[in-house]
Formats: structure tokens, sequence, C-alpha cells
């Protein structure tokens, strides 16, 4: 049996060394367990980084001088070994919230000197005691929402703080039985399968009953901001589903870098994950008619035989900036 022991030591040892970090520190923090030719993917302004001193300058250092006292508020903390092709190991995903007073600008947005939540999911990939790879991505219209500058129109879920799983067993810091997690596992597959599925019928299930094969009825869909959250079945299909496959075409999958399962958790990225063309209403915006890329965290909690929990992270801005709009440029001139 497989043990993930050492692998979630390294990445909860790297999280309590960066707890304690400061603007001028993280950049050893990071390269106490970061390669030089290590990878580091993030959202939009963030994007592609190697190595300790572009992830530093990048994010680290810029976040934790807008930020004072930051907290990780840790929700789920799992892992497992990833089979996908060209980026096979032991992964290690972590998902919650950094916590902080926002107390100077941050990528342009003016602090407010209240608490802050910057929704996260991370992966990271475990080698020889060291993070080679990493998967960040963070909800920034989440933290443009509470400072005020909400820039898009009215989202069709709920906008709120999320909280964690339902049942609080999201952290597994010690390592669960094997056939659990292979089971959940396979139902995430086989719900990406009912999608495929239903896409390719010449008479396809109704939009519930594509679902009911694969969650729960009360089905929780934590969306990202822009979207936003939705509660059962009936609910997602309105406030997402219907909205999605409506108002966009040329859907293509692209594919995950990383797909694991521990327990009653999984999840997957991509890199980008699909590609969409939106023709009007999709976020409350007029058609662009121009292909874009979605780079997507899924995390997964199973209960029984079906999902029951899904918290979604979507890098909008890189979205929308493939459409000509850049979002911190536009409130960057307005603020002038």
């Amino acid at each position: 049996m497989t043990s993930f022991k050492d692998a979630k030591a390294c990445v909860r040892a790297h999280y309590a060394a960066l707890s304690k970090a400061t603007p001028e520190t993280v950049e050893s923090v990071l390269a106490d367990v970061m390669p030089e030719e290590g990878i580091w993917r993030g959202f939009h302004p963030f994007n592609d980084q190697t190595g300790p001193k572009a992830v530093a300058q990048a994010f680290w250092t810029p976040f934790l001088r807008a930020m004072s006292r930051v907290q990780r508020r840790e929700d789920i903390f799992f892992a497992g070994t990833n089979l996908i092709e060209g980026h096979e190991g032991e992964w290690v995903v972590s998902m919650g919230h950094l916590m902080g007073l926002f107390d100077a600008p941050f990528l342009g947005i003016a602090p407010t000197g209240k608490i802050t939540m910057l929704r996260y999911a991370e992966f990271n990939k475990v080698l020889d005691g060291q993070i080679v790879d990493t998967a960040f991505y963070c909800d920034i219209l989440h933290l443009m929402a509470q400072a005020g500058v909400y820039p898009l129109p009215p989202q069709t879920g709920a906008q709120l703080v999320q909280p964690g799983p339902m049942t609080h067993d999201g952290l597994l810091y010690d390592d669960a039985d094997p056939a659990t997690g292979a089971k959940t596992l396979e139902r995430i597959e086989a719900m990406m399968n009912s999608i495929s599925r239903a896409n390719s019928l010449e008479t396809p299930p109704t939009p519930q009953e594509e679902l009911a094969m694969d969650w729960h009825d009360d089905m929780l869909w934590w969306g990202p901001t822009g979207i936003g959250a939705t509660y059962t079945i009936d609910r997602y299909i309105e406030q997402h589903q219907r909205p999605f496959r409506t108002q966009t075409r040329d859907r293509t999958f692209h594919g995950h870098l990383c797909r694991i399962a521990e327990g009653n958790y999984g999840a997957f990225f991509g890199r980008p994950n699909l590609s969409i063309t939106p023709v009007g209403g999709y976020l409350g915006m007029v058609a662009s008619n121009i292909p874009a890329e979605m780079r997507v965290i899924d995390v997964y909690r199973r209960d029984g035989d079906k999902l029951a929990e899904n918290w979604i992270f979507i890098d909008m801005l890189h979205f929308l900036k493939m459409q000509g709009l850049d979002v911190l440029e536009r409130m960057e001139q307005l603020a002038v």
C-alpha cells in the first residue's frame, strides 16, 4: 500500500514555514522546498513561474505586503498518486482560504483594513522531499468583491465566503483506505463520462436525469465568483448548467494534468481544462464570439455512491482577458 505520509509532511512543513514568512524572507522559505527548475502555475496575473525567486516576486511578496497577519484556513487536505502521462507521481491537495487584514494595495485593489478571505486550491507534486510542481488557483474576483470593486454584472448563483465540507472531515493528515479513494476517483470519472455521453447522444437524457446518475439531489456546487454557488440539482441547472450550455458554444475539453483522490475526496486541474466561445449572456456579458480558455480546479466530496459537494476555481481574469477585457487594467484606468 502506497503511503503519502512523507509527501503530506513535506507540504505541511512548507505551509508552517510560510505562515511565519515576511515579504523579505518568503523567497528563502520557498527556496527551502522548491528547486530552481520548480514549476508554479497561477491564475492571471501571476500565470506560469519557474523557481522560488520568480514565484516570490509574482505572488507571495506582493500578497504579504498587502495582507497583514495571514492565516491559512484549510478545509481540505489529501494526497494521491497521479497517473496522467507526463505528470505522474505523488501530489498533495490543499483547499481553503488565506485570511488576512487587507492593509495595503494588492493588484491595484485599494485596501479595506478589514478581514479579507482569498479562496485558494493548491496541488503540489512532491518528489524526493521537494515540491517540484505546483498549481495555485485563487479566486481574485472574490477578493475584489470583498473590497467593493466587483467588476461584472450580477451573477446567477450566490456570492459568499464558502465553507468547507458539511461533514467537517476533509483534513486527511493521515492516510486513508486506498479502496475508499479508488471508489471516489471512479465516481468522479463516471461523472465526467456522463457529461461526454450526454453530449454525444442524438436524444440525450434530461439535465435532471444526467445529473442524478452521479449526484445527490441536495448537491452543493460551490462555484467561483462570477457564477456563484448553487444548491440542489434543480437550482444547479437553473443557475449554472443552463446558462453555461446555452450562452456558450464550441465547448472543447483539453484534459487534466492531475486527477487524484483519497478517502471521500478527489480533485483535478487542467491548464486549460477547456475552451468555450461566449455567444451572449454568459457572466452577464455581451457576446464576444472569441474562443477563450478556462483554467479550472475542481475539488469533490463523495457521500456513499454519489457526489455531494464540489468546489470550483476558474481563472475568470484570464478567461475575460482572452476576450479583450483586462479587468485589472480597466480598474486601474478608472481609478486615475
